[in-house]
């Protein structure tokens, strides 16, 4: 079985020594992903002059989701060849934000799905980081 890892260049730099992304054979397998972008700052947070500090769910859900289409992209794979995404809350007052967001890229043909509460995520502006599996044959050179 051929295994390939990647760290994607223009995506956020992961915050410990793990790859974005690990191909094994058929099955891609993606690391715990957020909505931090490239320059270290995070979709769907604002603060204000003052540091009153306001986090969207919705923006934020729809950051992950992209980032994970990216991170896909990086190995030729695409949002539907997912096959199961767990997905970390840390408020589940957010989950009907989280939910409606995430209906716009997926039916009940797509993933499987398991949604959980966690105490805390790597930063106090995340809401919300998923992790997936996709399977996407690997092309044949014979």
């Amino acid at each position: 079985m051929t295994t390939e890892s990647k760290v994607i260049v223009g995506k956020a730099v992961p915050r410990g020594k793990f790859p974005h992304v690990k191909r094994a054979g058929d099955f891609i397998y993606i690391s715990g992903t957020s909505s931090r972008l490239p320059d270290n700052s995070f979709a769907g947070v604002e603060v204000d002059e003052f540091g009153a500090t306001n986090l969207n769910i919705k923006l934020q859900t729809r950051a992950v989701i992209e980032n994970i289409r990216d991170i896909l992209a990086s190995v030729g794979a695409e949002l539907t060849d997912l096959v199961e995404i767990s997905t970390f809350l840390v408020n589940m007052n957010d989950f009907a934000g989280y939910n409606q967001v995430y209906g716009e890229y997926f039916d009940f043909d797509g993933p499987t799905r398991t949604t959980v509460a966690v105490h805390q995520l790597p930063h106090p502006h995340l809401l919300i980081e998923c992790k997936a599996i996709a399977y996407k044959p690997m092309i044949s050179n014979s």
